[in-house]
């Protein structure tokens, strides 16, 4: 008898948005910690960390965490080497990764559900579904691009590719 084998290679943590997709874990284009706390910017002044040299462009998705607070945000414009305009406010001192979408945009992955509730999804197939009473320990098989937050009840929601 056959039976499904989940073996992934690569794991996030998703934080759920309307807007926003999961990014693609295996494009992260530039890292780091934010020097500055300016209204819809990200400002990283640390030596080195240009974000012009590594690539970073409009449209890259900003995953954050800063103490308990997880935010995700997009690149509206490249300020400078130092300086991003994002969709949202990024506080001082928070760690960012920046993956790229340009280059390489995520397909879609399955999610593990680490809380129960309900997960509202867009499916890779571009299919918007709510998946209500998802048990905790529960993986789901679907390739997944988004988890949005508004119906999403779930918690500790991981993307695995």
């Amino acid at each position: 008898m056959a039976y499904q084998k989940l073996q992934a290679g690569r794991a996030i943590t998703v934080i759920p948005s309307d807007t926003i997709d999961i990014p693609n874990i295996a494009a992260i284009s530039a890292s780091g910690t934010t020097t500055a706390g300016t209204a819809n910017k990200l400002t990283d002044t640390t030596a080195g960390n240009s974000f012009i040299t590594k690539r970073v462009a409009v449209g890259d998705i900003i995953y954050t965490s800063n103490l308990a607070t997880n935010l995700v945000a997009t690149v509206t414009a490249v300020d400078s080497a130092t300086v991003l305009s994002t969709s949202i406010t990024i506080p001082t001192l928070t760690t960012y990764n920046i993956y790229s979408q340009a280059d390489n945009p995520s397909g879609g992955c399955v999610l593990y559900c680490g809380g129960t509730g309900n997960i509202d999804v867009i499916t890779a197939g571009g299919d918007t579904v709510n998946l209500t009473g998802v048990p905790t320990g529960l993986f789901v098989p679907v390739q997944v691009v988004r988890v949005k937050s508004t119906l999403t009840t779930a918690t500790n929601i991981v993307a695995l590719w």
